[in-house]
């Protein structure tokens, strides 16, 4: 069955399908049934990946995004369909509404977006717009039975909301010796959010993406 083939595929590079959008005509081929986005899955498995490729050590600039783009164009075409990211454009693909219209992810109260899985951990490494019906589990969102919403009082500065994120607070408390523990560890709203504890990132992940962010 084509979901079983994709999943397992994805599950193999240490990658998971987020979501299912509708297709997109601006971005999608004409014959278009389902906009898988991809994120990668919980545990190390993936970073573990990324870090003993050929990209994460040739020196080039971009490894992750290099090796994202490798992998997720190798199994578009296995699967006849085609790999967009982030990062194409312009005009740039819209992730974040494309993630709201599946249904299957959210915009929590901190902005960000939230995945039941996931949580606030959730991240797109691109997106397979395939040729083939491909379902995944649907979920109710975890904020909806939040207690206390921790992620709401986690960030030392409160750079976050859902109207704004405050990329100057943000930086300038990376700047000082209490913010090395969200550069070395990641953000404090993200790892508040009991919804993402098993896709919780390694040390030295969360550290390279704040080191990408923060530069």
């Amino acid at each position: 069955m084509p979901t079983t083939e994709v999943l397992a595929a994805l599950r193999a590079e240490g990658l998971v399908a987020l979501a299912v959008a509708p297709p997109d005509p601006e971005f999608c081929p004409s014959d278009t049934r389902a906009l898988v986005l991809i994120g990668p899955a919980g545990g190390e498995g993936w970073w573990r990946r990324v870090t003993a490729s050929a990209e994460w050590h040739d020196g080039a600039p971009d490894p992750v995004d290099r090796w994202s783009r490798r992998v997720l164009t190798a199994l578009a075409n296995r699967f006849g369909g085609t790999a967009l990211f982030p990062s194409d454009g312009p005009p740039w693909p819209p992730f974040f509404r494309w993630a709201l219209d599946s249904g299957q992810m959210w915009q929590s109260p901190v902005g960000m977006l939230v995945h039941a899985d996931c949580g606030l951990w959730a991240s797109f490494r691109g997106a397979l717009a395939l040729p083939l019906a491909i379902t995944v589990p649907t979920a109710e969102n975890p904020c909806k039975t939040c207690v206390n919403t921790p992620c709401t009082q986690a960030c030392p500065v409160a750079a976050l909301s859902p109207a704004v994120y405050d990329t100057a607070r943000c930086h300038a408390y990376l700047d000082t010796p209490p913010g090395q523990e969200c550069l070395t560890q990641g953000c404090a709203a993200r790892r508040a959010c009991p919804a993402g504890e098993s896709h919780a990132r390694l040390p030295e992940q969360s550290a390279y993406h704040m080191s990408r962010f923060h530069r």
